[in-house]
C-alpha cells in the first residue's frame, strides 16, 4: 500500500454544504436566510438575550441580597480514610496529598473531614479540622495542627 492508495473510511467524510451556490443546491439565492429583515442582512442579527425591544428576562427578575460567589473560600476536602495510604509518622499537609494524588488543587487550603478509620499514627497539617475527624486522629496516636 502506497500513500496515494489511501482513503478515509466509506461514510465518514461528507462533502461541505455550499449555500449560495445555485437553485440546483437547493439552498441557493436567498442562502436559506429567507426575504429581508435583520437576519438577512450581512452582519445582522441580534446579541443573546435580545427579546425584539421587550424588556429582557435578565432586566425583569429581582436582583436582591449579596452574593458571596466570587468571594467564597473554598476548602479541598480529604476524609480521614483517605490517609491510611501514608505510613506511620509521616507528617501529612497539602503538599504531600498533592504528591500523593489524594488532591488536584490546592483551592485555600486543607480540611479534614471524619468520615473512615485511622489506624496509624500521623501528624496532620490543615486548616481545619472537624470535631470527629480531629478526634479520631488523635485515638490513632497522631497529632492534628492548625496551620
Amino acid at each position: 500500500m502506497k500513500i496515494h492508495e489511501l482513503s478515509p473510511a466509506k461514510g465518514s467524510v461528507k462533502p461541505n454544504y455550499r449555500k449560495g451556490r445555485g437553485p440546483g443546491s437547493g439552498n441557493g439565492k436567498t442562502a436559506g436566510k429567507g426575504h429581508k429583515g435583520q437576519n438577512s442582512r450581512s452582519g445582522g442579527g441580534v446579541r443573546i438575550g435580545f427579546e425584539g425591544g421587550q424588556l429582557p428576562l435578565y432586566r425583569r427578575i429581582p436582583k436582591r441580597g449579596f452574593s458571596n460567589f466570587r468571594f467564597k473560600t473554598e476548602y479541598a476536602i480529604v476524609n480521614v480514610a483517605k490517609l491510611e495510604k501514608f505510613n506511620d509518622g509521616d507528617v501529612i499537609n497539602l503538599e504531600t496529598l498533592i504528591e500523593k494524588g489524594v488532591l488536584k488543587d490546592r483551592l485555600d487550603g486543607l480540611k479534614i473531614l471524619g468520615d473512615g478509620k485511622l489506624s496509624k499514627k500521623l501528624t496532620v497539617q490543615a486548616k481545619m479540622f472537624s470535631g470527629t475527624a480531629k478526634e479520631k486522629i488523635e485515638t490513632a496516636g497522631g497529632k492534628a495542627e492548625v496551620v
